[in-house]
């Protein structure tokens, strides 16, 4: 659902459930802007109708009567709108506060943190820490990329987008057309995972490689949408989680924590670097170019000589 709209049926939800007594058409176009400048009255009437359906469709319960005027008028009463008690166990209530706190980006914010304060004024218990009631800390997703809103909001519409992607191995970015399936954030970085209508089959593209801006597109679908969309288990793939090997490599000491983390063994060199022996599976040589000369591979050697291709590729551009 667009912005605009969304923000129409809102401010017409709130005028039908703020009103004492039923309202005309009229009255409705002259309280919300969205309807004075929708121009003629049949686009009006047709705005109207449409709006009036979908929060219908949404679970408003609007009544339609006739007015002291012999207009036909509508209103939403409140005790025909009212939500039943919510009642939440502590486990229940830990796992809310822990969804509505784990969003940085502002847009969002606002939203989580307005839904955590309804939900204390409905039943969430105000003594319960979520933190202390699952042992863990703090969750936080961080979302800097300008690509995630965009995305986001073409996976929910299912409407399919286009945006420069650079591979890393890549020298210049190329233009990715894509029905966007699901956004997964897997250590750190978010992920998306839809099918690729230039190669006719299923990627998934790391946001902090889309460059520019990401365009929507109108059309529908061409491809069916899988009922599970395995992200994490694919990203997982390339960076070697599933790995049946081991590689020996030269890692500069205080850095690349995420390879610190898989390492099976650690080694301390001296003069700054360390040795460290990790799971060695498909893709692993994409991952630790990301690293640059912070990392230097010993064995096996193909995995060296696919990591020395892939900056030789890079350094050229």
């Amino acid at each position: 659902m667009a912005i605009a709209k969304a923000e129409r049926l809102m401010n017409l939800a709130l005028c039908l459930l703020g009103t004492r007594r039923p309202l005309s058409k009229r009255e409705l176009r002259e309280s919300i802007e969205a309807y004075l400048e929708a121009g003629s009255d049949d686009s009006f009437n047709r705005m109207f109708e449409r709006d009036k359906d979908d929060l219908r469709e949404l679970g408003l319960v609007i009544e339609t009567v006739e007015n002291l005027d012999g207009e036909v008028g509508y209103l939403a009463r409140r005790d025909s709108n009212r939500l039943p008690p919510i009642t939440l166990d502590a486990e229940e209530a830990a796992a809310l506060g822990l969804a509505a706190k784990v969003w940085q980006q502002v847009r969002l914010a606002g939203a989580a943190s307005g839904a955590l304060q309804k939900l204390r004024a409905a039943g969430l218990p105000e003594d319960v820490d979520p933190y202390e009631a699952h042992g863990a800390l703090e969750p936080r997703i961080p979302v800097h990329e300008a690509a995630f809103e965009p995305l986001m909001l073409a996976c929910r519409d299912r409407r399919p987008v286009l945006f420069d992607y650079r591979k890393a191995t890549a020298a210049r970015p190329e233009p990715r057309h894509v029905e966007p399936w699901a956004l997964e954030c897997w250590r750190g970085h978010w992920y998306l995972a839809g099918w690729d209508r230039d190669r006719g089959a299923e990627r998934v593209f790391r946001l902090s490689r889309i460059t520019g801006k990401v365009r929507s597109r109108g059309a529908r679908f061409t491809a069916p949408v899988p009922d599970v969309v395995t992200v994490r288990e694919t990203v997982a793939s390339w960076a070697g989680e599933t790995a049946d090997r081991s590689a020996l490599i030269r890692l500069r000491t205080d850095a690349g924590y995420p390879l610190r983390a898989k390492a099976t063994a650690v080694r301390e060199l001296g003069d700054g670097w360390d040795e460290l022996e990790i799971p060695y599976g498909h893709g692993l040589d994409a991952w630790l170019v990301e690293f640059g000369p912070d990392v230097v591979v010993l064995e096996p050697a193909e995995l060296r000589a696919d990591v020395v291709d892939r900056l030789r590729a890079v350094a050229k551009g």
